[in-house]
């Protein structure tokens, strides 16, 4: 029988996202660096290898990529032919260099990609991302190229923002009708005094739910899917969401090699660099049993009462 890594509240893990790099060659305006705040050396080939071997030991079939902009590592592919057998293997990516390395990325074992596209307006999404001009370009390239060489699903990562891209859902729906693609509108985070972009998803999840021929609400997040003739739209929402953390199953890792329980605090990090294995079971032990929900909720799953509130 599988010892799987549980923490106190009953959520079990079965998941991880590493963050390969702090560095990006995108500055969108609300960008949370994966909650992190390090200028540690990024984490290496072996060191992702070790903790990724360890906790498939106790049942941690899926790894997620990211950022900062994970493609900014040359070694990714190395990265990728050193993992252990998984059932999911996936990328987070602002897609500005996915295009030449989709079939090379799919080659070395990545399954699927995610790709950050806030808005098809040219003008907006410069606005957004505060990159060159021209970039979109190669952001819809990186996702013609994921699509051609069967990185799919692409999911594609619309963060709502008030008075910049509320107008656009109808369209990137569009976009994504007919396709093996998913769009997943979020819902803004209060990070980096962004908030005053802060839309109201509650009201655009009524008219899509309005318009819907069927949904159904993953146990992840409480997120709910919805599926419109021929596209495939889900919401996410943290804000007012007391179960956004009931069901859990990732532990994170930064990019200078720390495991980290939650994407909201730094205050209990776990340095893992230069562990032996047996170290390192030690250590993921005791990283899940620190967890504990940043939302908490009221429901009898989860002890505790009340919600914290968001970061200043």
């Amino acid at each position: 029988m599988q010892d799987f890594l549980v923490d106190t509240y009953g959520r079990k893990i079965s998941s991880l996202r590493v963050s390969l790099t702090n560095r990006c060659n995108l500055r969108c305006i609300y960008c949370h660096n994966e909650g992190e705040n390090n200028s540690g050396k990024e984490i290496t080939v072996d060191e992702v290898a070790q903790i990724a071997r360890i906790a498939a030991r106790h049942g941690v079939d899926k790894i997620k990529f990211s950022g900062g902009e994970p493609l900014l590592r040359t070694d990714f592919e190395d990265i990728l032919r050193a993992l252990p057998d998984l059932r999911d293997v996936s990328v987070t990516t602002n897609g500005t260099l996915l295009a030449p390395r989709a079939q090379s990325l799919k080659d070395s074992g990545l399954d699927r990609v995610n790709v950050s596209l806030d808005s098809l307006s040219p003008d907006r999404f410069d606005f957004i991302t505060k990159c060159p001009a021209g970039y979109i370009e190669r952001v819809l390239d990186g996702i013609s190229v994921a699509l051609d060489v069967g990185l799919t699903p692409v999911k594609i990562n619309m963060v709502y923002l008030k008075d910049v891209n509320e107008d656009e859902v109808e369209k990137m729906i569009d976009f994504i009708r007919g396709k093996p693609l998913v769009l997943q509108v979020i819902e803004l985070m209060n990070f980096k005094g962004a908030f005053s972009y802060h839309a109201d998803v509650a009201a655009l999840e009524q008219k899509i739910k309005a318009k819907a021929d069927k949904f159904v609400c993953r146990e992840m997040h409480r997120r709910t899917k919805y599926y419109l003739d021929g596209a495939e739209v889900e919401i996410v929402r943290p804000i007012d969401n007391s179960e956004f953390c009931m069901n859990c199953n990732r532990l994170r890792v930064t990019s200078d090699c720390k495991l980290k329980p939650c994407l909201l605090r730094n205050d209990n990090l776990v340095s893992v660099r230069g562990m032996t294995d047996e170290e390192l079971e030690r250590a993921l032990r005791h990283t899940v049993s620190i967890r504990e929900p940043f939302f908490k909720s009221l429901s009898s799953h989860i002890p505790g009462k009340g919600k914290a509130k968001m970061p200043e």
